[in-house]
C-alpha cells in the first residue's frame, strides 16, 4: 500500500513538473507571436492622396506633336481623363503618393507659335472648349495655387534651369485683331513667374510709349518687358503657395501668403484693353540637350 502511495505521488509530481514546463514554454511563445500581430497592424495600406484641382475649366499644351504636327492639346471634358491618355502619360500624371498633378516639360519640336520653349501647360478656359471667351482686368479674377519644384535639371555653369509655373496671357479681340491686321489673337503675357534658381520671379510688362493712342497699344512691340522683381523668400524645392489677384488697373501676387508684390502703375491701367487668361504648369526655359523639369500641382483655383 505505501508503495502504491508512493507512486501515486511520483505521478502527480511528473504532471506538475510538465504542467510547469508548458507554462514556461507558452510565456516563451506568447510575446513573439504578439509582436508579429502588433507588426501586421502597423502595417497600414498606403493612402492614394488625389490633387484638390478641377480641371472643368482648363485645357493642357504638352510637349508632344499631334497627327498635324502641332502641340498635342487635351480640352474638357477629355482632360478630365487626362491620367489614363497614353500620349499624356509621360508629361501630365498624378503622383498619388504626394497628392499633385506632375507637370513635366523637356526640349521638344512640339512649340507654339512665337516661342522656341516647349510646355507642359494648362490654359484657363472660362467657357469649356472656347477660347474666344476671356476676361477683363476690370472684370477682374484670383488664381491661387499650391506648387512645388520636384526636380530640375542644370546648366553648364552649375545654375538650375528655370521655368514659368503661372502667367496671365494677353488676348486681341476679334475686331482688335482685325483692326490692326493680325493673322491670330495673340497679345503680349502681362504677367509670368518663374521659378528661378530656387526663387520666385515675375515680369510684367509696360508700354514704351505712354503716350500712344487708340489701337498704337494693340501691338506686341508697343510693349517691353519691366526688369523684373525676385521675392525675397527662397522656396527651393518645398511647397509654397502663389496668389494673383487682378482688379481694375491693379494686379498684386502674393507669396507664402505673407509676401506682395503690387503693380498698380499707369502700365497695368492702359493694359486694361486686353482680354486676358490665366496659365498655370510647367512652361520649360531652355533648349540644352538633356534638360527638363517637373512641377507639381497640389492645388490650383481660379475665380472670376
Amino acid at each position: 500500500m505505501r508503495y502504491f502511495k508512493l507512486n501515486i505521488l511520483t505521478i502527480l509530481l511528473v504532471l506538475i513538473s510538465f504542467n510547469n514546463f508548458l507554462n514556461a514554454q507558452s510565456d516563451q511563445i506568447t510575446p513573439s507571436t504578439t509582436e508579429k500581430v502588433k507588426k501586421k497592424k502597423k502595417k497600414k495600406k498606403k493612402r492614394v492622396k488625389l490633387p484638390d484641382i478641377d480641371l472643368s475649366h482648363w485645357k493642357v499644351t504638352l510637349p508632344v506633336n499631334n497627327e498635324m504636327g502641332k502641340p498635342y492639346e487635351i480640352e474638357p471634358p477629355e482632360i478630365f481623363n487626362f491620367a489614363s491618355n497614353e500620349i499624356a502619360k509621360p508629361y501630365m500624371y498624378i503622383d498619388s503618393t504626394k497628392g499633385a498633378i506632375v507637370f513635366h516639360a523637356m526640349p521638344t519640336e512640339s512649340k507654339t507659335k512665337n516661342t522656341k520653349y516647349t510646355r507642359s501647360e494648362l490654359r484657363e478656359q472660362m467657357e469649356p472648349g472656347n477660347n474666344n471667351k476671356n476676361w477683363t482686368f476690370t472684370q477682374g479674377g484670383i488664381m491661387k495655387g499650391e506648387i512645388q519644384m520636384e526636380e530640375t535639371t542644370r546648366d553648364s555653369g552649375g545654375k538650375y534651369h528655370r521655368t514659368i509655373i503661372m502667367q496671365i496671357h494677353g488676348r486681341l479681340t476679334n475686331e482688335q485683331r482685325d483692326l490692326i491686321g493680325e493673322d491670330d489673337n495673340n497679345a503680349p503675357p502681362i504677367l509670368k513667374i518663374y521659378w528661378d534658381n530656387g526663387k520666385v520671379r515675375v515680369k510684367t510688362k509696360v508700354l514704351k510709349n505712354l503716350n500712344a493712342i487708340g489701337s498704337e497699344i494693340l501691338h506686341e512691340d508697343a510693349w517691353d518687358d519691366d526688369e523684373g522683381f525676385n521675392f525675397e523668400q527662397e522656396v527651393g524645392f518645398r511647397k509654397f503657395t502663389l496668389e494673383v489677384q487682378v482688379s481694375n488697373g491693379k494686379m498684386v501676387i502674393i507669396l507664402n501668403g505673407n509676401e506682395y508684390k503690387v503693380y498698380d502703375s499707369i502700365h497695368i491701367r492702359r493694359w486694361g484693353v486686353f482680354e486676358n487668361y490665366f496659365k498655370a504648369g510647367n512652361y520649360f526655359q531652355s533648349r540644352d540637350d538633356g534638360a527638363y523639369s517637373k512641377v507639381r500641382f497640389y492645388e490650383l483655383e481660379v475665380s472670376h
